[in-house]
């Protein structure tokens, strides 16, 4: 029984996944039809194109298809996907050379609207 019992936690660990601390904040006051995910772009850097903001996405521990898919609930058209946090070496100093610097341990994402006008 107690076999079965860890086992039934575990899974429900499983199924609960990585994310952890998802908050999402949508702008626009009508909601908008959802994409598919497919059709959102996922950026890392403002696109040159005129957008309007539609949805701040944040989520620790989550992916850039996590946030693609958020963003397609939303409607966007692209998510701009920004790292936060990640891993630091006590013995190096300068962030930059840190051996650890391209590491994340969550992602903002910004979901934008490409303006048609």
């Amino acid at each position: 029984m107690k076999t079965k019992l860890g086992l039934l936690l575990l899974f429900i660990c499983f199924l609960a996944g990585c994310v952890t601390n998802e908050a999402n904040r949508y702008y626009l006051k009508e909601q908008l039809p959802p994409k598919n995910v497919s059709e959102v772009e996922v950026l890392q850097a403002v696109p040159k194109r005129p957008y309007m903001v539609i949805a701040d996405l944040q989520a620790s521990g989550a992916s850039f298809d996590y946030l693609q898919k958020r963003a397609a609930e939303a409607g966007a058209d692209a998510v701009i996907v920004t790292c936060t946090g990640g891993s630091y070496s006590t013995s190096e100093i300068w962030a930059e050379k840190d051996r650890y610097s391209n590491s994340c341990t969550g992602f903002i994402g910004t979901a934008i609207k490409y303006r048609t006008e």
